[in-house]
């Protein structure tokens, strides 16, 4: 069985004190004898359900052109719908680089019409509003049938970029719901809106976001907030928890449906594969490893890394409890709710790594020998090593490859993890390391300067052989000045609750660019408050 033969995912970790100990698989093969466990939607039509009135259609033109292949899978796929008005809509961030992307007029985005259109209060010409139905698993755990709860897709727009998908998240209740309202509140979208931006401009696959519109209506939370939607952009939002929906469903026609629509939209190689769905499932696990392996890179947490938040693209996707790391520590759990530390940081590759077993489980039905998906799923354990191997030597600024890199790579996470050493800004000060010169202000980040003295000689004598412009060249081009920290975006939240989106815009712009310098702005590449470790952040949003 695929269970067995996986029973130790990644057992050789290929940097041990950054990844902890692996993961099991799941306990138990989901097989289509469990179908009783979904409690199955059959898509009726239920385009009225949640009707709040006729949708009116922006009379301004937004230069769209428009295709529906996710609707063209069929109606087992997703329930048509319209998204839920809110009242009294207003601007809180609007992306016009990624509008520029997109096509669209820039004028546009500047009116009453796109503000009513990208809130879900009228409909944009040519789209085809739907929330899409898929399962999984979260914490671990089998969760069944999910779905699409508060997100209604718009449609494919044609681009310049290719393809690309636009959703409203927060636009209302859907079938997919269960007992949510549907809605998204104003800090969760703000930070979405944020992160997913600055993803983008650290190089890092991510969805993408246009806008976050909010509105004074009244959400319930742990408290009453404000409602707020994120118009959000990926050439698909596809999941694994989509394959896991109709393979343990037991609807092979759909599961295979919905492999081919990806192999033919996003993996054409994988059509002249001699098993194309293995093919399929290697070409996933390989993209989900170069993705991972920026995270850990960057220092990035992303909170909750269930098989319904996983990419079948390898994108970043579901920006909910997510940070980036202060003071390093690999067992840093960012997610108020994840009690286990189930996606701490060091955990996130094994977690990747499971995730995928899950989705191979899901593709079982379509691949004729469990072996090819074993040797699919394996090359998840060469792909992130090296990844991550490449990234980490370009933050040293290494430009060629020598033994012993990766016990300088491991002994760097080791410095870093017994200092707690703010991890950003110790490598964005790295760039101005030299052999020749004194490192104090490197040096003034460890409380341990003798165990800093030894491993900056190891340092000084790797680099003695690199030119020393290309070396802070490519470090300046890895290293960020600027990442999208826990209080940087509490502040802009505060500041936006009281109808002051400046701060907003303002790291929008930092975060576009954050290798740059930005000069002006150097408070906001500076260490946490004290304050900052008392921020929870959890999944309510």
């Amino acid at each position: 069985m695929v269970q067995a033969a996986l029973a130790d995912p990644l057992r050789e970790s290929p940097y041990p004190g950054l990844l902890g100990d692996s993961t099991q698989p799941p306990d138990t093969i989901l097989t289509p004898g469990n179908a009783g466990l979904f409690a199955a939607l059959h898509n009726k039509d239920m385009s009225n359900a949640f009707d709040t009135g006729p949708a009116r259609f922006a009379p301004a033109e937004p230069g769209l052109r428009w295709n529906h292949t996710f609707a063209g899978l069929g109606p087992d796929f997703y329930t048509e719908l319209k998204p839920s008005p809110l009242p009294s809509p207003y601007w809180v961030g609007r992306n016009r680089a990624l509008a520029r992307e997109l096509g669209l007029q820039s004028q546009w985005l500047e009116s009453d019409e796109a503000l009513a259109a990208l809130t879900g209060n009228q409909l944009l010409p040519g789209a085809r509003p739907l929330a899409s139905v898929y399962s999984g698993h979260q914490f671990g755990v089998w969760a069944g049938q999910l779905g699409d709860g508060r997100a209604i897709l718009l449609g494919e727009l044609q681009t310049g970029q290719g393809p690309q998908e636009l959703q409203l998240k927060g636009a209302g209740k859907t079938p997919y719901s269960r007992m949510g309202d549907g809605r998204a509140v104003l800090r969760s979208s703000i930070r979405e809106f944020l992160c997913s931006e600055a993803m983008h401009g650290l190089g890092i696959a991510t969805t993408r976001a246009l806008c976050v519109t909010g509105s004074d209506a009244a959400v319930r939370r742990e408290t009453i907030e404000t409602a707020a939607v994120v118009a959000r952009t990926a050439p698909s939002f596809i999941r694994f928890g989509h394959f896991e929906h109709f393979s343990f469903s037991d609807q092979p026609a759909q599961l295979k449906a919905l492999a081919d629509h990806v192999i033919d939209r996003f993996y054409p190689h994988c059509r002249q594969a001699h098993q194309p769905y293995a093919a399929l499932l290697q070409a996933v696990s390989e993209r989900t490893a170069h993705m991972v392996a920026a995270w850990q890179a960057v220092g990035f947490c992303h909170g909750v890394m269930n098989t319904d938040n996983m990419s079948i693209l390898g994108l970043t996707i579901d920006y909910g409890p997510f940070q980036f790391l202060d003071a390093f520590d690999p067992a840093h759990v960012c997610n108020h709710s994840d009690e286990q530390g189930r996606y701490a940081y060091n955990k996130q590759p094994n977690m990747a790594y499971w995730n995928l077993f899950c989705l191979g489980q899901a593709l079982l039905p379509l691949i004729d020998q469990q072996d090819d998906a074993l040797a699919a799923l394996e090359s998840f354990k060469t792909v992130f090593p090296a990844a991550l191997q490449a990234r980490m030597a370009a933050k040293l600024g290494l430009t060629d490859e020598q033994d012993g890199d990766r016990e300088l790579v491991e002994s760097t996470f080791r410095l870093l993890a017994a200092n707690k050493v703010d991890y950003t800004i110790f490598w964005r000060r790295l760039c101005g390391f030299t052999a020749q010169s004194g490192h104090e202000p490197v040096r003034e980040l460890f409380f341990d300067s003798q165990s800093f003295n030894t491993w900056a000689l190891q340092y000084s004598e790797r680099i003695a052989s690199v030119e020393p412009a290309q070396r802070h060249d490519l470090m300046l081009k890895n290293n960020p000045k600027f990442v999208l920290r826990n209080h940087l975006g509490e502040k802009a939240i505060q500041a936006a609750k009281l109808k002051d989106f400046s701060q907003v815009a303002t790291l929008l712009d930092l975060l576009e660019t954050p290798f740059d310098e930005h000069p002006g702005h150097e408070s906001l590449a500076g260490f946490p408050p004290d304050w900052a470790s008392s921020i929870a952040i959890s999944c309510s949003s």
